[in-house]
């Protein structure tokens, strides 16, 4: 008798594990990227799909893997559209295929960004930042230089400004390598589990790499964040902030969200809120938007290596098309 007890004891124990701790071990996940890769790719995503997120499915879209095998769109490698307001999925084209993110990287970093800091505090920047890519996009911060969070925000969105990714980094966790950490714990704490972090700004490393889905799984947890929108919205921003001289420096930028520029028109009766652009060699044109249609109902869609600019804003509107 003692032993039957002692066994329903620890059985209950089990059960009661937090979050998702014991479906995971039962189900053979592993929260390491490394170990994840080791294993088999397709038999991993098919067991999460079907297990572990059927609890979080009143509060996600829940993509299977037959409806990512979707080839619709060929001048993309991955596109998805789904309605935010219903959780239902329109649009899934190799969602789960491991992509690079580029500069969309910075939905993370403001999500953390918004997540940890005041918009208002004012920070020093502790040392010039500079890349060894001279095309990479920046203020330019300078040690010495004073300049709100909510200036960084402007730049990190607007701009695209990779410097100011990270300034906020640094502010956040002290060094961008424990950033980075931080950004990687998010992810997995949102269920990206397909998506590994080396830097705050998305300037291409061969180890920086998501996919579809897992952006679309941190961006829906941006969308919390009104801030974020207020300014991804703008067309143009300036921004003022204090040199170590103490002269007051003065950044006039436009969007790289060619929407919001008036390059491209979005379709009929689909109204643009906001959303991030990304573009490198290696992850091509890339594009993360939240819309909104006729009947007020919000859309997440995700285009990844769009293969030019052209070719992704018409994928683009060829899929926000869909939302009516």
């Amino acid at each position: 008798m003692k032993k039957k007890i002692i066994c329903l004891m620890m059985v209950c124990m089990l059960i009661c594990l937090p979050g998702c701790q014991f479906m995971d071990q039962a189900l053979g996940l592993s929260t390491s990227y490394d170990s994840h890769y080791k294993k088999n790719e397709e038999q991993i995503k098919e067991v999460a799909i079907s297990g572990r997120w059927q609890s979080k499915g009143s509060d996600v879209a829940i993509i299977s893997k037959e409806q990512a095998k979707s080839s619709d769109y060929k001048d993309v490698k991955e596109a998805l559209l789904v309605n935010n307001t219903t959780n239902e999925v329109i649009v899934s084209q190799k969602v789960f295929d491991r992509a690079y993110p580029a500069s969309i990287t910075k939905i993370m970093t403001a999500l953390l960004t918004l997540e940890h800091c005041d918009l208002q505090k004012t920070v020093t920047i502790k040392h010039d930042i500079t890349f060894d890519d001279a095309a990479a996009i920046a203020i330019p911060l300078k040690k010495g230089d004073k300049i709100t969070i909510e200036a960084l925000l402007n730049a990190l969105i607007v701009m695209s400004a990779n410097d100011a990714a990270v300034a906020l980094g640094e502010e956040i966790a002290g060094s961008e390598k424990a950033f980075v950490k931080m950004m990687n714990e998010r992810a997995k704490q949102l269920g990206a589990t397909n998506t590994h972090f080396e830097n705050p700004n998305g300037l291409h490393l061969g180890s920086h790499y998501t996919t579809a889905y897992d952006l679309y799984l941190i961006f829906k947890e941006l969308t919390k964040h009104n801030e974020f929108f207020d300014i991804a919205g703008k067309s143009s921003s300036t921004i003022e902030y204090t040199g170590s001289k103490g002269e007051v420096k003065r950044y006039d930028m436009s969007t790289t969200n060619q929407y919001i520029a008036g390059e491209y028109n979005l379709p009929h009766q689909v109204y643009m809120i906001g959303g991030k652009t990304g573009t490198t060699t290696q992850a091509g044109s890339c594009l993360i938007l939240l819309t909104k249609n006729e009947n007020g109902e919000e859309f997440i869609s995700v285009v990844l290596k769009g293969e030019n600019k052209p070719a992704l804003y018409q994928t683009m509107t060829d899929v926000l098309s869909k939302e009516n």
